[in-house]
């Protein structure tokens, strides 16, 4: 079942065209890798996605609707979650920020404050928070400050908010990008788990693990290249410095590209 349906897609902001010809399908429990150079599109189309950027050339469907018709279904982990750790907030109450509130919840609150005032969270957002939690290993953190934690937990705390509004869709932008290596592998494992029951989709220069957990690569520099690696055996080895840039996966799964340089995270590599 398709999940996301994007044909004929073009964005510019003023006259510099950003995206061209961005035809894409997502399908139910893909876990798609979106990769590219810096500059080439990659956050713009998840704005598009997200429907911050309002698109004027080409469709975009979330579960066959436009998307500000279904937000409530997609989960999303920003890179930058702007968390001040000197501010006294505790874990529960970031999670339960992710919740989407209906009147028919409202209604049956019993927290009277919440009910009449909107003050407060009620009964039902306090448990979706905790097994939100659960979901991400953090339930025993609940109570902990924010600020208390490493930069890999407070990223599990973000995960659990996004899982609050019980997404259809969980989408991330670079999720490890601002983690020590220990917390790496736990933040894909911990996907490659939810994976199980929702649609991923990560933004990330990481191609060495992506490769380890991606069902789908999307290449966006302006267009779009797309590789289906479900079925591919598992026989890449990374290069010399143990790492991947993006012309020689393009060059492993077929493309033909022309040499040249790319980014991962802070590095450069001669490919």
């Amino acid at each position: 079942m398709s999940i996301i349906e994007i044909k004929n897609l073009k964005f510019s902001y003023d006259k510099q065209v950003v995206l061209e010809d961005i035809n894409l399908t997502v399908e139910d429990k893909d876990f798609l890798a979106i990769i590219g150079p810096n500059g080439g599109g990659k956050s713009t189309l998840i704005k598009a996605i997200l429907g911050i950027n309002q698109i004027k050339q080409g469709t975009i469907n979330i579960l066959g609707h436009q998307p500000s018709l279904n937000l409530s279904k997609i989960g999303y982990v920003p890179q930058n979650t702007n968390i001040n750790t000197n501010f006294p907030i505790k874990v529960i109450e970031v999670v339960m920020m992710g919740h989407i509130r209906d009147k028919h919840e409202e209604n049956k609150s019993k927290n009277f404050l919440h009910k009449y005032f909107k003050i407060g969270y009620n009964e039902f957002e306090k448990s979706c928070a905790i097994s939100a939690l659960k979901q991400v290993g953090m339930e025993e953190y609940a109570e902990k400050k924010i600020g208390s934690l490493s930069g890999g937990q407070r990223q599990r705390v973000m995960i659990a908010r996004a899982l609050c509004s019980h997404p259809s869709i969980l989408i991330l932008d670079e999720p490890t990008a601002s983690i020590d290596v220990s917390w790496q592998k736990q933040i894909y494992d911990l996907l490659k788990e939810l994976n199980k029951t929702i649609t991923i989709i990560v933004v990330s220069h990481d191609i060495s693990v992506i490769l380890s957990y991606a069902s789908k690569v999307a290449h966006i520099n302006k267009i779009i290249t797309y590789h289906d690696i479900s079925h591919k055996e598992n026989h890449i080895q990374a290069n010399q410095n143990d790492h991947f840039c993006e012309v020689e996966m393009l060059q492993m799964f077929g493309e033909s590209t022309q040499k040249g340089t790319c980014s991962s995270d802070e590095e450069v590599c001669s490919c």
